[in-house]
């Protein structure tokens, strides 16, 4: 190509460039970003630098709300959406602004929403992809919201600042990350979260109802409940006191003890007896989680973080072969929170001599750990008339049911109660005693011997395959505090 046609190129590559701008400007499709930008900015914004500030999944609602707020405390903003096509998707808000300026293209338009839950049964309509444009400080700034969209490889919602004071950009966005916090849709709720197996940009949270679990309803031997309160609940209350003595306010606590004894209904207790806590639950593939479940619970203190059945991924690392990057996570997050952070750790097992050593026995990771042991007769007897409260069988035949029913667990009696009412209205009529007393010789025969052990039932002769008896403190004798580890050469 000559130098003659080569100028004739370039000179008609920009005039189809004006052409295409010209028509943009023109066309009725609304205003143009880069003009909107430049009147809004002062000057040009492709000099002016972009700062992202990534956010998680699930805080995503709150940055929402984290900037209607600001809006409102600093004079109001203009909120408008972005046209031209699904490519301005894929492109940063940089890279928007250039072809904005080079084209023509993206004009304001309507603004994208999401509905987001907010709680059990509320939810909030949440821009999707939109642009705020306003002042901060004086200074103008223009903030591009946008949510997940893994088709178009955006794997966490983001926000883009752009502005000419980088001051005024890390003050806003700290300004942001506090009301994130201080208007949580998360605070004060029950909250699971869900990982998923296509990355962080599908976890989820699920909302829980708060629990409502009386006290009269944990039966615990005397005083254990008292010690488990004073813990977690009563460090909350006096966390002012504590804080003033200069006594860290950070905890954790192991229950521990056979399956179905009760470790996860006294979790449920907790739960409704400190109604403005934050609760994070974390179970099986969540535990994966836990450093993000530490940083919110940081956030939004007072919290309490809960791991159920944590055994199976703090187990001793002598006994697995590898490393176990959970567990390193796990003791990572327990031990990088602040003293003064009002976070508790709730760990629950049912083997802790698995555990790992400096998860169980060090300060400052566990620092009470209670067992919640098997029933014994009086505790057998409350448990009856506990589940059988509204239903007209006599105390005789219910503690005569637990006078039978030795070494079985909470979940026994809970079942045991159950399946009488069903076999009463299997037989069209109402539960009696006797319906009592059948069911329980059918729960105690051989041939509900695996029924029993998926209910913790720790009957003689009721443990596992041959050679496979498992162990944990108190399944002895009462009050029996050894540990027998159990090793692979035991299993073999």
């Amino acid at each position: 190509m000559d130098d003659e046609i080569r100028r004739f190129a370039t000179t008609f590559r920009t005039f189809l460039d004006q052409v295409v701008h010209q028509v943009a400007l023109d066309g009725g499709d609304g205003e143009p970003l880069f003009a909107a930008l430049e009147a809004h900015l002062g000057t040009d914004p492709r000099r002016l630098p972009v700062v992202v500030e990534p956010l998680t999944v699930f805080r995503y609602a709150d940055a929402d709300i984290a900037l209607e707020t600001l809006a409102q405390h600093h004079g109001g903003r203009r909120l408008a959406g972005l046209g031209g096509g699904e490519q301005r998707r894929h492109s940063s808000f940089g890279e928007i602004v250039e072809r904005a300026a080079t084209f023509g293209r993206y004009p304001l338009g309507a603004v994208d929403y999401i509905r987001l839950p907010t709680g059990p049964g509320s939810s909030r309509n949440v821009v999707s992809f939109g642009l705020h444009l306003l002042r901060y400080r004086d200074t103008p700034v223009a903030i591009l919201q946008r949510a997940v969209q893994r088709q178009f490889g955006r794997e966490r919602p983001e926000l883009e600042v752009m502005a000419g004071d980088d001051t005024v950009v890390s003050a806003l966005l700290a300004e942001v990350r506090r009301l994130m916090a201080e208007h949580s849709v998360l605070r004060g709720k029950v909250i699971a979260l869900n990982p998923s197996e296509f990355g962080p940009s599908s976890e989820e949270v699920t909302y829980l109802p708060r629990p409502e679990v009386p006290a009269d309803h944990v039966i615990l031997p005397d005083g254990l409940l008292t010690r488990i309160e004073r813990h977690l609940v009563g460090m909350d209350r006096h966390r002012d006191v504590l804080r003033a003595a200069g006594q860290h306010l950070k905890r954790g606590i192991l229950l521990f003890g056979p399956p179905g004894t009760g470790k996860t209904h006294t979790i449920n207790h907790l739960m409704s007896a400190s109604p403005g806590t934050t609760v994070i639950v974390l179970t099986g593939r969540a535990f994966r989680l836990i450093q993000v479940a530490a940083e919110t619970a940081r956030a939004l203190a007072p919290a309490v973080v809960v791991l159920e059945d944590c055994d199976l991924i703090a187990e001793d690392r002598s006994l697995s072969r590898g490393p176990q990057p959970l567990l390193f996570e796990m003791l990572d997050a327990l031990d990088g929170l602040a003293a003064d952070a009002d976070v508790a750790f709730v760990l629950t097992t049912n083997r802790p001599d698995l555990l790992e050593p400096a998860l169980a026995q060090r300060p400052g990771r566990v620092d009470l750990a209670v067992e919640i042991p098997l029933p014994d007769l009086e505790a057998r007897r409350r448990l009856n008339r506990l589940y059988a409260r509204d239903l007209p069988l006599s105390p005789a035949a219910l503690d005569a049911a637990a006078e039978h029913a030795e070494g079985t667990t909470a979940s026994f009696a809970k079942e045991l109660i159950r399946r009488a009412v069903l076999v009463a209205a299997e037989l069209g009529s109402t539960v009696s005693d006797q319906h009592l007393a059948t069911v329980l010789d059918e729960l105690l025969s051989d041939s509900e011997a695996l029924t029993r052990s998926l209910l913790g039932n720790n009957q003689p002769g009721d443990g596992g395959p041959a050679g496979h008896t498992a162990a944990y403190p108190g399944a002895g004798s009462a009050g029996s505090t050894e540990v027998r580890r159990i090793t692979r050469r035991d299993c073999d």
